[in-house]
């Protein structure tokens, strides 16, 4: 099942459904679970931010940011600001992430994934899932809707926090990268389960405890 180099990253032929693809019962009710258990440690992590950030990453707590979501709609995606703020948003679709502006403190929050927990908002909004394919920026996810190959499929189910791309593609920019990245996300949706879910769990745990998040 997890040999997805072989199977999809050499072709296209995905034999995925037309229409987008709803969540099952199941799946939903896991969501709101662990999120709601997860409320906890979000407000935790948001108390020590408001005291830490003035001194170590000076600016707003949150970071907000416009993304692609189920059915290529724009939704509002919220994070713990990790990087300087950029008025000017000059990164394009294809460019490297801008590491310099990553801050002491934000690069520990990317280490251990604790930026991605507000998401757990979006879960209980209906906008995300725990695992699913991660919402790219909607202007970028836009310019990658023309130009790269049946990204459009990657968007027939709800976005996750981690996924099948994240632990096994990792962080990847350029047009190459995308492309595995994308190949990756149609790989789960064509084998998606519950048993599949889990394994991506776990493998989001390892990488968090081996401190490779980015």
């Amino acid at each position: 099942m997890l040999d997805f180099q072989g199977e999809i990253l050499m072709r296209a032929d995905h034999s995925l459904p037309s229409e987008t693809i709803p969540r099952n019962f199941g799946k939903i009710a896991f969501d709101i679970l662990l999120s709601v258990l997860l409320l906890a440690p979000l407000a935790i992590v948001a108390i020590v931010l408001l005291a830490a950030n003035p001194f170590f990453n000076a600016g707003p707590l949150v970071f907000r940011q416009v993304r692609m979501g189920q059915g290529c709609q724009p939704f509002t995606a919220f994070k713990f600001r990790t990087m300087a703020e950029d008025r000017q948003n000059r990164r394009g679709a294809f460019d490297a992430l801008e590491s310099h502006r990553i801050t002491a403190l934000g690069r520990f929050l990317r280490k251990m994934r604790l930026d991605e927990l507000p998401q757990i908002i979006n879960i209980l909004r209906g906008e995300m899932s725990l695992i699913g394919p991660r919402p790219d920026s909607y202007d970028h996810a836009c310019v990658y809707l023309k130009q790269i190959p049946n990204y459009a499929m990657r968007h027939k189910t709800v976005p996750g926090i981690s996924g099948f791309a994240q632990t096994e593609v990792g962080y990847v920019d350029g047009l190459d990268g995308i492309v595995r990245k994308v190949n990756a996300d149609l790989y789960y949706l064509k084998h998606a389960s519950f048993r599949f879910d889990m394994w991506i769990a776990w493998r989001t745990f390892c990488v968090v405890l081996g401190c490779k998040g980015t």
